[in-house]
């Protein structure tokens, strides 16, 4: 197994690699003591059955620069090949703002070719590859050095393995003219907007069921601080504190440190100090927030749906049967929040446009309209004109 461990090298195998249509990539993290991503190692495959056609690269090796690689993630004439790639673009733009282009995620594409919802690479490997995958060292720490032989070659399946897949989801893929569905998924991770986390937005991702403006408020402020906090010192947001506990501070609102000091959900080292500090002003800014510019609660400001259950489940009927009569996946098209919309009447859901529209959107509109029927024959649904 070759292991890269200087530029030069890197430099070397990103030159050849020009010479081939596409290469495989795969990366090795750690993130559970970091905000960001802290990339461990990257491996790289391009056609052929040389020892040379495969490499890992060592990124924590001093002087060892990444560029040549961003060179070949810049070189539009080589595809680059990923299973699941967001968190491995997200390290990516992270470290040097660049996205690869052409991309391919076997993940989307098998999800296209009907191999079912967020398939897995060991399930694409054993389907497709004929092979089976050792995941022993799949939770090991890739931060530690030196690197045993079994962290070594798990890392270069994902990415050896990875050739076959691609070669076979990319035939299967202009066979069925289905190419342009899938580079409109792609759309999105290569979209640098995927990556930026604001901490202004932080708060959307809390999980609470009141419907006051005001607690919000605070609880959003509260958000805002610990994400910047947490970006800033490149530590992770529940270092500072858990959801709960923010949560908490939002209802109890304490003023002071004394006040602050009588969480139950609050860790030891965020009643003192900036995080305490940070804590109280985003408490003072959450309370001081015009009320025109406090969150909507869940219900408010916007028009309840009002949700016709029975063709929502003929919806979900319609769904079924045309994603297994083209064999893609429905989480692709539709989820059960789109399903619900359009049976409420509305319209600016993603199901009525692009690729899905063709497949589902169209008959699922004139379902809505009552210009189609749906009947069960044997174990098969049909569609039919009214």
């Amino acid at each position: 197994m070759i292991t890269i461990t200087t530029t030069q090298e890197l430099e070397a195998f990103c030159i050849r690699a020009t010479s081939h249509p596409y290469v495989t990539v795969d990366t090795e993290f750690l993130r559970e003591r970091t905000y960001y991503s802290k990339l461990c190692l990257v491996q790289l495959a391009v056609p052929g059955d040389a020892q040379e056609d495969a490499v890992l690269v060592d990124p924590l090796v001093d002087g060892l620069s990444l560029e040549p690689l961003y060179e070949l993630f810049r070189d539009e004439r080589v595809v680059k090949v990923f299973h699941a790639a967001r968190q491995d673009l997200e390290i990516f733009h992270v470290d040097a703002g660049v996205l690869p282009r052409p991309l391919f995620d076997t993940q989307v594409a098998a999800m296209v070719c009907g191999f079912g919802d967020q398939v897995g690479y060991e399930t694409l490997v054993r389907k497709i590859a004929k092979a089976q995958l050792d995941k022993s060292s799949r939770f090991t720490d890739w931060s530690r050095r030196p690197l045993t032989e079994a962290q070594k070659k798990y890392a270069l399946g994902d990415v050896t393995h990875l050739r076959d897949i691609y070669e076979f989801l990319a035939a299967e893929l202009e066979k069925s003219g289905r190419g342009y569905w899938v580079e409109e998924e792609l759309a999105i991770l290569l979209d640098p907007e995927t990556y930026i986390v604001r901490p202004e937005d932080a708060w959307k991702r809390l999980k609470t069921r009141t419907n006051s403006g005001r607690f919000l408020g605070v609880a959003k402020e509260l958000a805002r601080f610990r994400e910047g906090y947490a970006q800033a010192r490149n530590i992770p947001r529940n270092r500072v504190m858990k959801d709960d506990a923010l949560l908490e501070l939002a209802s109890t609102k304490p003023r002071n440190q004394q006040d602050l000091g009588r969480s139950r959900l609050l860790l030891r080292e965020a009643r003192k100090g900036d995080i305490a500090q940070g804590i109280l002003d985003a408490i003072t800014a959450g309370l001081e927030l015009p009320q025109d510019q406090l969150p909507r609660p869940a219900g408010k400001g916007n028009e309840k749906l009002q949700v016709n259950p029975a063709l929502a489940d003929l919806l979900r009927v319609l769904l079924k049967a045309r994603c297994e009569q083209e064999k893609v996946a429905q989480k692709l098209i539709a989820s059960a929040a789109d399903l619900d919309a359009l049976a409420a009447g509305k319209r600016d859901v993603v199901a009525l446009t692009g690729w899905r529209a063709d497949v589902f959107g169209t008959d699922a509109l004139r379902l809505c309209e009552g210009k189609l029927a749906l009947a069960a024959k044997g174990q098969r649904v049909e569609v039919f004109e009214v």
